[in-house]
């Protein structure tokens, strides 16, 4: 491009001195023709003719002398233009051809370098997949936009962390960007929690990383290199994932993939991912140490994310699971609000849904809190429509319709058979009840006349009922349960038509 703008400006010169030539010539024979005019009429008023011709001829020769020795000047710089321009001409012309055979060298070792490259990965393809799929294998080369390549790797630790058997492992990413080189323009490790998935959900999320990394940087040619067959073939639509959450996480990569301009999907052996399996343990090896060492006493005290207080590790509570840590003291309170309030309590970070365990739990929770949280448990296994209670005072014990006794099994001769569609035996006291009335059993009288004798069949009904009257709230034509509209539609679902037609099927 310089030596272009050096010729053009040559050229320029030339012109400009060519038309400063040709104007200095016109004015000197304009000037010599006004000179000239001027001697002939001088002497036309000279007495001595000859002498006045002989000045004349003397003045017409020096002026014509003059514009000789001015145009022999003009014509030997046009002659040093003209062959400075043939120079620069010849030099544009050698420095074209200079860099014509330059790109064809660079072209020939790009080119002979992909071919290399391409025939090791070749080489590493195994027999059975080359077989199957020898004939689908390329690799295009693109001189514009080069082909960088992901390596990536999810590992997590078996291993227990600490002293207590329900401490969770330690999971990480790593994954390495390499230019068409083969030189790591990006590497990333990346701890994550252990009980996020196998090793499904590990190399997936790393490829993840990668290829939103790839992105990030600008890149548009990839290729994704895998040991991993099955997910290989997911990427490729040969499998579908049967989870739901591991198919979302597919679609994701999916969806990222298809922000290249070129990504190719490539299957090697193990000993090809050396450097990000090293990257990986070297990870999770620098996570173990570190929960050792809180473990082992080296950070003896550690800040609770509730109280905001500083607390010995051997009283922080790591939960099930998610592995969020809270003091003892937190976790207790937290979990008794939510057992007196009738709910399962789960772990008390923000956004975390993970349920505590009894067995968890048993560390911090008193007998009788972890009493409650067994019968709140058991509350929550068995469906709303399925709930029934023993009406004796001193049993209260929860149980399902399916689980009641019903005496009929029994080898009795105490009771009909009319008495087996409501009539049923608790299962921890053994006492008779009636389950449509959820009284004790009354003999030898219908749900309808006990109900026309017994309106408050227990001392709080009434109080309910006058309460209810206050609030507004709406009973039941069919099985008069009291419901408070807090939220949702005006619609009432029977409970009592709900429980018959579990009997009945029971029944049959």
């Amino acid at each position: 491009m310089a030596d272009d703008d050096d010729l053009a400006a040559l050229h320029e010169q030339v012109a400009l001195a060519s038309s400063a030539a040709v104007s200095a010539s016109d004015l000197d024979l304009a000037f010599q023709l006004q000179v000239s005019e001027a001697i002939q009429a001088s002497l036309r008023t000279n007495s001595n003719p000859s002498s006045s011709s002989a000045s004349a001829a003397a003045a017409s020769s020096s002026f014509q002398s003059a514009p000789a020795f001015e145009s022999s000047d003009v014509a030997y710089a046009l002659a040093v233009h003209a062959a400075d321009l043939a120079r620069a001409e010849e030099d544009r012309r050698d420095a074209q051809s200079c860099r014509a055979i330059h790109a064809q060298a660079v072209t020939s070792v790009r080119v002979a370098a992909h071919d290399a490259i391409f025939a090791r990965e070749l080489a590493a393809i195994p027999e059975g997949q080359w077989a199957r799929d020898g004939d689908n294998f390329e690799c295009p080369l693109d001189p514009s936009r080069p082909l960088f390549r992901v390596f990536f790797k999810g590992l997590s630790s078996k291993g227990i962390v600490g002293p207590r058997d329900r401490d969770p492992g330690v999971a990480v990413l790593a994954l390495a960007l390499c230019n068409h080189q083969g030189n790591v323009v990006l590497r990333i490790q990346k701890p994550v929690e252990a009980s996020v998935g196998g090793r499904m959900t590990l190399e997936v999320m790393a490829l993840a990383e990668g290829l939103q990394a790839a992105l990030g940087l600008g890149i548009q040619s990839i290729r994704i290199v895998t040991d991993y067959r099955v997910l290989h073939n997911h990427l490729l639509g040969i499998w579908r994932p049967t989870q739901k959450k591991l198919a979302d996480m597919v679609d994701q990569v999916l969806s990222l993939r298809k922000k290249f301009e070129q990504c190719e999907i490539l299957l090697v052996e193990r000993r090809q991912l050396d450097y990000v399996m090293k990257l990986a343990r070297e990870s999770i090896d620098s996570q173990l140490a570190k929960a050792i060492a809180v473990n082992a006493g080296m950070e003896m005290r550690e800040n609770c994310a509730i109280c905001l207080e500083d607390t010995d590790v051997s009283k922080i509570h790591v939960v099930e699971g998610c592995a969020h840590r809270f003091c003892f003291s937190c976790m207790k309170e937290h979990v008794k609000v939510k057992l007196l309030h009738g709910m399962l309590p789960a772990c008390p970070q923000d956004g975390c849904t993970k349920q505590l365990t009894v067995e968890g739990s048993k560390v911090f929770l008193s007998p009788r809190l972890l009493g409650i949280m067994v019968q709140r448990i058991r509350e929550g296994q068995i469906p709303p429509a399925q709930k029934i209670y023993c009406p004796y005072p001193k049993c209260s014990a929860l149980m399902s319709l399916s689980e009641v006794i019903q005496p009929m099994q029994e080898s009795s001769s105490k009771y009909t058979v009319a008495d087996a569609a409501t009539l049923r035996k608790c299962v921890k006291c053994r006492g008779s009840f009636c389950i449509i009335c959820n009284v004790p059993w009354h003999d030898r009288m219908t749900c309808s006349d006990y109900k026309r004798m017994h309106p408050h069949a227990h001392s709080e009904d009434a109080k309910l009922e006058n309460l209810a009257e206050r609030r507004l709230w709406r009973k039941c034509v069919k099985c008069s349960h009291i419901i408070e509209l807090a939220e949702g539609c005006y619609h009432m679902t029977c409970h009592l038509r709900v429980r018959l037609r579990i009997l009945l099927h029971l029944w049959e």
